[in-house]
């Protein structure tokens, strides 16, 4: 392996890792906002770690942690200094390939003529810095879900297309988390250009970089580092490999397609009605959910009109409005529908699950309703015979 006359790896060497220091991440930042890319990536804002445009890795959530528990989340100092040895926040990169609000066309009157006009805005070169492995497989899971068919959503589409993705493989999992579960982390599978973790130990604060994308080997190649040595990529696995044996959650090792689908009647849904606000928190939050609905706006002359596409949830009354009133009138066939699609359906229509294990619907859930423990109860009662069903409630 060989360096350059900079000192920076060559592309030889970087393919098979390069080890870079915190000094390293801010050169990373430097190397991609030059390359044009808006970098978005981890901060701290409002007592929460979000993610938001950096413009330096300084605003890297250096030294903060995390504690979760279902309703509840706190941000807490950490001694080591680590950037990324936290969970998932309240945002994932859906927000930013996905945005809650799109405006579709605009309408105005002119003269006897009514002019539409369709937005057509150059979407953002995204490069995503610290995207959790569970975030990854949720991002595979929504390129499946809207640009995997017959109907391409050319929003996504347009700001998925040009997106870097750079992950951070887990060395602190939450206390919700359950990505071990769903087979989703905390190592990190194929789909990213660039992969790094994060090591701090008695040789200091370093970060072992890997590419995953003739993109990411060219980033690489520009970032000041040496050639990772064996035991740099150790005390890496190792930290990933005892992260997985961490896990604050897990869900039962049964067949959750036919768990789901066996439990349709099941008494445990109306104890989960009785808690359930139907807020929607959890689809808001969670990394796949995609539904949507469209709003008319008309000014008060009438003569500009505007549609947008907003984010909407299952659990909104009229959702499932037909003629007569919704479909799904009860807060127990929301939540049920929620969950069925989530653990269950899901496979029939995208071929996956579409949980991810990210444990986001647990935290910012206002009651604490905990999927992992609505799923464990559903099963126990699956095992004892299932003796006795609820009537179903539209």
């Amino acid at each position: 392996m060989s360096l350059d006359a900079d000192g920076n790896a060559s592309p030889a060497a970087a393919s098979d890792g390069l080890v870079i220091s915190r000094g390293g991440m801010a050169a990373l930042v430097d190397v991609l906002v030059r390359r044009g890319f808006t970098v978005v990536g981890p901060t701290v804002r409002d007592g929460a770690i979000v993610l938001a445009e950096l413009r330096s890795a300084d605003e890297l959530p250096y030294g903060r942690g995390v504690e979760l528990e279902a309703g509840r989340y706190r941000l807490r100092e950490r001694s080591d200094g680590a950037a990324f040895a936290n969970s998932a926040g309240p945002q994932s990169w859906k927000a930013f390939l996905h945005p809650s609000r799109v405006r579709e066309w605009s309408a105005d009157r002119v003269g006897d003529e009514v002019v539409f006009t369709a937005d057509q805005v150059t979407p953002p070169r995204y490069a995503f810095l610290g995207v959790r492995p569970c975030d990854l497989r949720a991002i595979a899971v929504q390129d499946r879900v809207l640009t995997g068919g017959v109907y391409r959503d050319p929003v996504y589409e347009g700001r998925r297309s040009g997106a870097l993705l750079i992950v951070v493989e887990c060395t602190e999992p939450g206390a919700t988390c359950f990505c071990v579960s769903m087979g989703t982390g905390p190592a990190a599978s194929p789909g990213y250009d660039l992969v790094m973790t994060e090591v701090v130990d008695e040789d200091g604060h370093h970060f072992w970089a890997r590419s995953g994308s003739p993109e990411g080997a060219e980033i690489l190649a520009e970032l000041p580092g040496h050639p990772a040595d064996p035991e740099t990529q150790e005390t890496a696995r190792a930290g990933v490999a005892a992260a997985a044996d961490r896990m604050g959650r897990t869900l039962p090792e049964a067949d959750l397609r036919e768990l789901m689908a066996g439990t349709l009647d099941a008494p445990r849904w109306d104890d989960v009605a009785g808690r359930c606000l139907t807020c929607g928190n959890c689809t808001m939050v969670c990394p796949t959910c995609f539904c949507t609905t469209t709003e008319d706006i008309t000014d008060l002359t009438g003569d500009h009109a505007e549609r947008w596409r907003l984010w909407d949830s299952c659990f909104d009354l009229d959702f499932s409005q037909l003629h007569g009133g919704p479909v799904r009138a009860s807060s127990r066939s929301r939540y049920r529908q929620w969950m069925t699609h989530k653990l269950g359906t899901w496979y029939d229509q995208f071929g996956s699950s579409g949980c991810v294990g990210c444990g986001r619907c647990i935290v910012w859930c206002p009651v604490g309703i905990d999927i992992t423990e609505e799923a464990a109860a559903l099963h126990d009662w699956t095992r004892s015979g299932a003796p006795e069903s609820a009537p179903e409630s539209p």
